[in-house]
């Protein structure tokens, strides 16, 4: 299932502008990347689309890009279930909290967001007296495809 559209193209550049943070022209390439994206993505394969724009990029900087990314709150690094090995991914940080289901066969990620998620949060928050600032939830199960 593609990524929801969470932002309007450019809002990375324009975070990253706000916060005082250098946007050079690898930086601005490698930001496009991630926000067009319509998966998941890896370093390796935001490296590989970097470069088919801009062929400078190089893995140092997307690695302390997505680095200043994660310390920012911007992107959320992933393992999903580490079906494809040790690979993590990356994605825009949502504007509401979602899990994520991967299918143990076939690795299709699906996201998925309900309200029920969202009370059982506040319930943890009230009964806890914890307050949540990351949220992370994978379930692992069979696609209806792979079921068959």
């Amino acid at each position: 299932m593609p990524l929801p559209e969470t932002e309007t193209p450019g809002y990375l550049q324009a975070e990253f502008m706000a916060r005082g943070i250098r946007l050079t022209r690898q930086r601005r390439t490698i930001l496009s990347v991630i926000e067009t994206a319509k998966h998941h993505l890896a370093a390796a394969q935001i490296l590989r689309r970097a470069r088919r724009l801009d062929n400078k990029v190089n893995r140092v900087t997307v690695y302390r890009t997505l680095g200043l990314l994660k310390r920012h709150g911007l992107v959320d690094e992933l393992d999903l279930l580490h079906l494809r090995g040790d690979k993590h991914f990356y994605e825009r940080h949502p504007q509401r909290d979602h899990l994520h289901i991967a299918c143990l066969r076939c690795a299709k990620i699906l996201e998925f967001e309900s309200n029920l998620f969202e009370r059982l949060k506040a319930q943890v928050e009230r009964e806890c007296r914890f307050h949540i600032a990351v949220t992370r939830v994978e379930m692992g199960g069979y696609c209806s495809k792979c079921r068959t």
